[in-house]
């Protein structure tokens, strides 16, 4: 993938635009199998390597039901010019409390231009949910986000994805990651992307130290290849996990340094060393490095941790 990776219309935190050209080149051809993603999240992947069969889910049923939209129809780039148009003047009109009211109709009655023009007017592009399953994220404290050139390049990432999605074989669902994988066979390439553990994991409905360990029996388990993206370490701390889960012989930990600019906290922007992990061999890219040897601080817990 030499040309730049093509951006989807939602965002949101650990989206992987950096890492799509090292994910499709491990990914390789997949001849008759599915591309399967238990966390689609923006679907930057899946609209990258444009595999002709794919299930995507996710458990955020806004995600999923935008998609959804745009495959069917419901959305098209027309319809989001008027629609973040009108919105937007009424956003630089009224000021940030138009916000907070497009964020409560929401709330109140979801639907997927509403959720777009929240996901691309608030804070630093973070998607968060309460409890509830209420979008709470604040104001980006821009009234004039959406001028006309700002609005073009949305219209222009909707234009992309209906395209991509008008000739392809993909199904969008809302589903839980362990029944999305359960579906996985033979000639599947699996890509998880879950919440990373110790970082975002408010994006809809939290990660667990028991939702970690039911992937990794999950993915260990499969019948086909698994790519699985996930957080190594960073200037203070290292994620244990890894060690604990991916330490056998059959599995490959491949890193390269990435920097998030998304999150709601300034610690969580800090340079990271991103890990790729497969159940196969892969012919390393330039800047990616097969991850042989842990820190001496893992080492050092290494006997601790893997005992609880």
């Amino acid at each position: 993938m030499s040309s730049p990776p093509l951006v989807p219309p939602i965002k949101c935190q650990g989206i992987k635009t950096k890492l799509v050209a090292e994910i499709a080149n491990m990914a390789g051809e997949l001849s008759d199998g599915r591309w399967v993603e238990p966390f689609c999240g923006s679907g930057v992947v899946a609209l990258n390597l444009q595999p002709k069969r794919a299930l995507l889910c996710d458990s955020n049923i806004h995600i999923i039901q935008f998609y959804k939209d745009i495959q069917s129809g419901r959305i098209n780039s027309i319809g989001v010019r008027e629609f973040l148009s009108e919105q937007g003047a009424k956003l630089l009109a009224i000021g940030e409390a138009y916000f907070y009211e497009v964020r409560e109709r929401f709330n109140n009655a979801p639907n997927s231009l509403d959720f777009l023009f929240l996901n691309r007017s608030c804070f630093n592009g973070v998607m968060r949910f309460n409890r509830s399953g209420r979008f709470n994220v604040p104001f980006c404290r821009k009234p004039e986000r959406f001028a006309p050139a700002y609005i073009t390049k949305i219209v222009n990432q909707v234009q992309t994805i209906s395209r991509v999605v008008s000739v392809s074989d993909w199904e969008f669902r809302v589903a839980d990651f362990r029944e999305s994988i359960a579906t996985a066979v033979a000639g599947d390439v699996v890509y998880a992307d879950p919440p990373y553990a110790g970082r975002h994991t408010d994006y809809f409905n939290g990660w667990s130290e028991l939702d970690e360990a039911d992937l990794a029996d999950l993915l260990a388990s499969l019948p086909c290849k698994f790519i699985l993206s996930t957080w190594h370490s960073n200037e203070f701390r290292t994620n244990l996990q890894v060690e604990k889960n991916w330490a056998s012989d059959n599995f490959h930990v491949f890193t390269k340094a990435h920097y998030y600019h998304v999150g709601a906290a300034e610690e969580l922007r800090h340079p990271m060393l991103e890990a790729l992990i497969t159940n196969f061999g892969y012919h390393e890219a330039v800047g990616m490095h097969e991850a042989r040897q842990q820190s001496l601080f893992v080492e050092q817990q290494r006997a601790r941790y893997l005992s609880v």
